[in-house]
C-alpha cells in the first residue's frame, strides 16, 4: 500500500527535482558567465539614474500607509461585487437593496475618512 502512495506521488517529486535542479543551474551559470569586475563605480548605489540620497531605511509618512490601507479596504469590497452582479437578476429587489446598503456602508466610510482628512496630502 505505501509503495502505490509513493508512486501517486513521483510526478510532483519529479517536479520539485527539475525546479530544483534548474534553480542551481541558473544560479552557477550567473556566477561563471557573469560580469566580475568589482571597482568602486560599479559598487555605487544607483535607482533610476539618480544617485541615491539618504538611507535606504527612511521612514514612510503616516499618511502613506493610511492610504495604502484605505485602498485594500475599498478594493476588497468591491471585488464582492462581481458575485452580486452575476446573480443580479436571481436575487431580485432583495439583493439589489441589500446591495443598496452595502454600498451606503461604503459611502459612509468614505464620507468618514474623507472629512477626518485621511486623503489629505499635505
Amino acid at each position: 500500500c505505501s509503495i502505490l502512495m509513493t508512486a501517486e506521488y513521483l510526478p510532483v517529486l519529479v517536479t520539485f527535482a527539475l525546479a530544483g535542479t534548474v534553480v542551481v543551474v541558473m544560479i552557477l551559470l550567473g556566477k561563471l558567465l557573469g560580469p566580475k569586475s568589482h571597482n568602486p563605480i560599479r559598487l555605487e548605489t544607483f535607482e533610476c539614474g539618480n544617485e541615491s540620497s539618504g538611507p535606504a531605511w527612511g521612514r514612510f509618512s503616516v499618511k502613506f500607509y493610511m492610504t495604502a490601507i484605505l485602498f485594500i479596504v475599498f478594493d476588497i469590497e468591491v471585488v464582492f461585487m462581481y458575485p452580486w452582479a452575476v446573480l443580479f437578476r436571481r436575487l431580485g429587489w432583495f439583493g439589489f437593496g441589500e446591495m443598496l446598503m452595502f454600498i451606503g456602508i461604503l459611502a459612509l466610510g468614505l464620507l468618514y475618512v474623507w472629512r477626518k482628512g485621511a486623503l489629505e496630502w499635505e
